[in-house]
């Protein structure tokens, strides 16, 4: 474990774990983005990631389309879409007429847009709700919005790294999905959750909030591990092992709060 300022940001405090699979993979994990209270805030509070404040609109971070990982990603976005109802999908024609994606030209995919923001959001004052169609879909399935949404969409704001390094090794580093995650147009916006102090009000910590989401990036058994130790940095900032010393590192969103 080390408190250094790594690749996420100001100071934090990292762990570093080994692959249970991989004997050439380890794991940098963000034990300050962990640990924090961060919650989704969209629809009480998210003010976007357009130029200026736009809570009314309720777009999140829906505006731009999402970007596909691969075309199994793509897929079963695809796969969905053709499941969901005119009654969950308020684009649903514009969606059948165009498509739904849209290849970009320096290769790759992302949903296409409508009316200004992705295909799939369905905008206030239509009858299913302001918020993504595929997580109606999801809903209606009683299955996790993992299985109905581009990745992208459901690991944010985590956010999972690799890097190949000189001797053969990979670093995954897995922290926040930052403002700088977005590349330059990042810094034109005018909000993003991440660095929000209303946004880090929840009642658990990210790695408890978003354990499903969690486990589905770095497996159960890595998860195990990472969810115990952060349990005992945990317990012992806390003082119950004894250890009051042992500060955690806030967030740096807490910290100038």
């Amino acid at each position: 474990m080390s408190r250094r300022q790594g690749p996420a940001g100001p100071v934090r405090e990292w762990v570093t774990f080994d692959d249970p699979d991989d004997p050439k993979r380890r794991w940098l994990v963000d034990v300050t983005w962990l640990t924090s209270p961060w919650r989704c805030v969209f629809g009480c509070g998210c003010q976007g990631v357009l130029t200026a404040p736009t809570p009314e609109m309720e777009q999140g971070c829906c505006s731009y389309g999402a970007h596909f990982s691969d075309e199994a990603d793509r897929d079963r976005v695809l796969a969905a879409a053709r499941e969901l109802r005119a009654d969950e999908w308020q684009h649903q024609a514009a969606g059948l007429r165009r498509g739904v994606t849209a290849k970009l030209a320096r290769g790759g995919w992302r949903t296409r847009l409508a009316d200004g923001a992705c295909v799939f959001l369905n905008r206030p004052g239509f009858p299913a709700g302001a918020g993504c169609a595929l997580h109606v879909l999801a809903l209606r399935q009683g299955v996790h919005p993992m299985a109905t949404k581009p990745d992208v969409c459901w690991q944010l704001p985590l956010r999972k790294e690799e890097k190949e390094n000189d001797d053969g090794t990979v670093t995954v580093t897995l922290s926040e999905f930052a403002r700088s995650g977005w590349g330059a147009g990042g810094d034109e916006f005018a909000w993003w959750c991440t660095e929000a102090p209303e946004a880090f009000t929840g009642t658990e910590p990210v790695y408890r909030s978003l354990e499903v989401e969690l486990r589905a990036m770095v497996g159960d058994v890595l998860y195990g591990s990472i969810a115990a130790y952060l349990d005992g940095r945990r317990a012992a900032a806390e003082g119950r092992n004894g250890a009051g010393a042992a500060v955690l590192v806030p967030h740096p969103t807490l910290r100038h709060r």
